[in-house]
């Protein structure tokens, strides 16, 4: 007998602390709140970004291409670039490829500065040299095209002579 009692108390015990862990489950779980009916909710409207204007010098030779990104009165360099710098050749500093990886490396620094429209002005050797720009220089546009900069207007600022200045090579000209 007992061990009948011993039972039944051990049972008893059992059944008191599964009744107190119950309540404390219950506790946990809150009501789900249901939200007042409010008035309909509008969508926000679009606010535009502030446009952020720069200028990107390209210099592009046979031989080199080189940009620069300038604020608009040309005094602050924000970025800066050249074909050289991306690849290890010597020969393939002035191919559109240096001249996309360059491109690639000032968008990015300028994207950093918040800038979101940009102005191109390409030149190109002029003076007594080559009156065209070299391989780069449309790579270069091509690339800040599908970086996601605005393109305002693009430019040619080569130098021409107004005066004819002698070219070099002397008076027999080169001899080959």
């Amino acid at each position: 007998m007992a061990e009948k009692k011993k039972e039944k108390e051990t049972k008893e015990a059992e059944k008191a602390e599964v009744k107190k862990e119950a309540p404390k489950e219950e506790k946990k779980e809150e009501p789900v709140a249901t939200p007042a009916p409010t008035a309909p909710v509008e969508a926000p409207k679009h606010v535009p970004k502030k446009m952020r204007l720069a200028i990107v010098h390209v210099y592009s030779s046979k031989n080199d291409t080189i940009i620069t990104a300038t604020d608009m009165s040309g005094a602050e360099t924000l970025a800066w670039a050249s074909g050289g710098m991306m690849v290890k050749s010597h020969r393939e500093e002035g191919r559109p490829y240096a001249a996309m990886q360059a491109t690639a490396k000032v968008v990015s620094n300028l994207k950093e500065k918040g800038i979101t429209h940009v102005h191109v002005k390409i030149r190109a050797p002029g003076g007594n040299g080559s009156k065209t720009p070299g391989q780069g220089a449309q790579a270069v546009v091509r690339t800040l095209a599908r970086t996601g900069l605005r393109i305002g207007k693009i430019e040619d600022v080569t130098p021409l002579p107004t005066d004819s200045m002698r070219r070099k090579g002397g008076r027999r000209g080169r001899r080959v």
